[in-house]
């Protein structure tokens, strides 16, 4: 087991690792954890593919992330908040890459107002997973080609907040509310790490979820003083019922930790569905609000509604 906690960045956790030889396909690469962790798996010689919405913003990462590290880099345009986009990216990454070792669904959006996606989805749900879902289903031919794959999907402790509601996910029968938006949303992306070690385990390939912590980045850009007081003052409270100290946020490379070390642990080698933060496998939890992770996120009966639902909504069948 690892001695590695709260404080740990993802160089730490990548000390003792050698990622040459493995493509590592990260979305949202070029700001935030999505380009510490491309930078820090660069420096260990991983090949970077990294994905975002925005050529130039991508271009300049690269550029950067390459003088730093002396990585090999490529870039993939791709919108997560518009089917097509994903369907033409994934199109476009099965002519260029031979294989994907590492796919990191990092990439999301946190409590904007009420919006949509291109497709009609609720901007959270449609971003933060069906579009994951969708581009993690289509570049499964390459993933099935790595050696030892991993899925790491980027969750958070705002699963917390609201499991999905299978009946009105894009909330059309319900009042809109920002962050049971968000919460449902990172549910869903547990559940699809649930979804996707059920059917692919045996194909050696293995998925697992993760909360990278609290972090000041362009995440929370939606975000008001007022939303920041509340968010501050749950901490506080949730650190005083729990008897603990407020754990605070996390810099951004204590923040990239997690990631890396689910990309890479060794201890988690054959085993997935699972969600960690801080650098270990979480406790399954349904009453703190200082860790853990509640147990309608693992459900596995939840899971395989939510992908029927998501292969709906996305009009597109996946059979492993």
């Amino acid at each position: 087991m690892s001695n590695f906690g709260f404080e740990t960045t993802a160089d730490e956790v990548l000390a003792d690792q050698d990622l040459s030889g493995r493509t590592v396909f990260i979305t949202g690469a070029y700001s935030g954890l999505g380009r510490e962790t491309a930078r820090a798996m660069g420096a260990k010689g991983a090949h970077l593919i990294l994905s975002g919405r925005d050529a130039t913003k991508l271009s300049a990462a690269a550029d950067e992330i390459a003088e730093q590290t002396g990585a090999r880099i490529d870039t993939l345009v791709c919108d997560l908040a518009s089917l097509d986009s994903v369907r033409k990216a994934a199109k476009e990454a099965k002519a260029r890459f031979p294989k994907i070792d590492v796919l990191i669904a990092n990439a999301g959006v946190m409590a904007p107002p009420l919006g949509h996606t291109e497709d009609g989805f609720e901007t959270q749900f449609g971003t933060n997973h069906l579009g994951h879902f969708l581009l993690t289903n289509l570049l499964m031919p390459l993933v099935e080609k790595g050696e030892r794959p991993r899925i790491v999907n980027l969750s958070s402790r705002g699963h917390h907040f609201a499991p999905v509601d299978l009946d009105d996910p894009n909330y059309e029968k319900r009042d809109y509310e920002k962050w049971a938006a968000y919460g449902q949303s990172k549910t869903a992306n547990i559940l699809f790490a649930v979804g996707l070690e059920k059917r692919l385990a045996d194909k050696g390939i293995h998925a697992y979820a993760l909360h990278p912590g609290g972090i000041m980045t362009n995440l929370g850009r939606h975000m008001t003083e007022e939303d920041m007081a509340w968010m501050m003052d749950r901490i506080r409270k949730s650190a005083e019922e729990s008897g603990e100290e407020p754990s605070g946020f996390k810099t951004v490379p204590q923040g990239a930790a997690t990631t890396c070390w689910v990309a890479t642990a060794e201890e988690l080698e054959g085993r997935g569905g699972l969600y960690a933060e801080d650098c270990h496998v979480a406790e399954v939890d349904d009453a703190s609000t200082s860790g853990g992770v509640r147990s309608y996120a693992l459900d596995p009966d939840a899971a395989d509604r939510l992908w029927a639902l998501s292969e709906k909504l996305v009009g597109e069948r996946f059979a492993y």
